[in-house]
């Protein structure tokens, strides 16, 4: 009777963990979930972009400071400004195996009707930097200072074509007409053309396109290589930093607005309670690091950490303020 009850009792307990190693779950010895394999994030863009390195950077610390120890990979899925990316995260519900990256265009391609997903469909885990964007024109433009862009835009907006990678109606496309509306342009009539495969600064530098609507972390080496000026960063103030340091804002340039693409990490919808905490920490620790701080300083982002209950009140917020934008550019859905 004892052999069989002993029997049962290791069954019971193989079956067990049979089934935790299965579902990749696990505890730690107080009780807190922490993840046995690899970890997937997708960067919902081609690489390069401000999704790929902010993934991939992140991905390289928390790997490297030993605050996750399994492996950390980063996957591209290009389109759509996004939402293809959102699409695949869809079908991970509740796994707590697949996050991704994303910022402002999480707002604003749902509500140009380019996405069905919008940030409620997914789980906000925690913002980590803020990204400041940069409008760039070729080195021997005549353009010497954003208002003398706009002076000819106010004459005439469709002498002019901006790109951007996002889709219209999305960051790269809002960032700029909200310069351009402070200054006077009718942000009906602007030219913009989206290029999400990574040819913005070959149409830019070919003569195809006059304006690049970007992030400033993808300017500094084309400024620093003599190929590129930049007009204005949409910083309230200059940014610290080689090079960037050099970029003037729009607001010393008597156009007094700004624009923070905040960026973050996102996990599938019903990502359970006791793994949004442990990568909310992770992602908190990591923000700290001097890697991180290192990082930031070179790429020009600034420290703005979220945690989940105040990213999904400031996501709130920013619903309203892009909704506003594209209905007076009559794009919203």
């Amino acid at each position: 009777m004892k052999r069989s009850l002993l029997f049962l009792g290791l069954s019971f307990a193989l079956i067990l963990a049979a089934c935790n190693e299965s579902s990749g779950d696990a505890s730690s010895a107080d009780g807190d979930w922490m993840p046995t394999k690899n970890i997937e994030i997708v960067a919902p863009s081609g690489a390069g972009g401000g999704w790929d390195t902010t993934a991939r950077m992140a991905a390289k610390v928390l790997e490297e400071e030993g605050l996750i120890d399994q492996g950390i990979g980063v996957v591209n899925k290009t389109g759509g400004g996004g939402a293809v990316g959102w699409a695949y995260i869809a079908t991970k519900k509740e796994s707590p195996y697949n996050l991704f990256v994303t910022s402002t265009p999480m707002i604003d391609v749902p509500l140009n009707g380019q996405s069905d997903y919008d940030y409620t469909d997914f789980t906000p885990i925690a913002n980590v930097i803020a990204d400041y964007g940069a409008f760039a024109v070729k080195a021997d433009s005549k353009w010497q200072t954003l208002n003398d862009l706009f002076d000819d835009m106010k004459k005439d907006p469709t002498s002019v074509t901006v790109i951007g990678s996002s889709s219209p109606g999305s960051m790269d496309h809002l960032k700029f007409a909200k310069f351009a509306k402070e200054a006077g342009v009718d942000i009906t009539k602007i030219k913009y053309v989206s290029e999400q495969d990574g040819g913005e600064l070959t149409a830019l530098l070919n003569g195809s396109v006059d304006v690049f609507s970007t992030d400033v972390s993808e300017v500094v080496e084309q400024v620093r290589a003599g190929n590129i000026r930049v007009l204005a960063v949409t910083s309230e103030e200059r940014l610290e930093g080689e090079t960037i340091s050099e970029f003037p804002t729009g607001v010393e340039q008597g156009i007094n607005t700004t624009y923070i693409n905040w960026r973050g990490f996102f996990g599938p919808k019903d990502l359970p309670e006791d793994a949004l905490e442990f990568y909310e920490q992770k992602f908190k620790e990591m923000t700290e690091t001097d890697a991180w701080k290192e990082i930031r300083a070179n790429y020009g982002w600034g420290d703005f950490f979220m945690g989940h209950e105040e990213y999904q009140e400031f996501l709130k917020e920013q619903v309203e303020s892009s909704k506003a934008l594209l209905d007076e550019l009559g794009i919203v859905r």
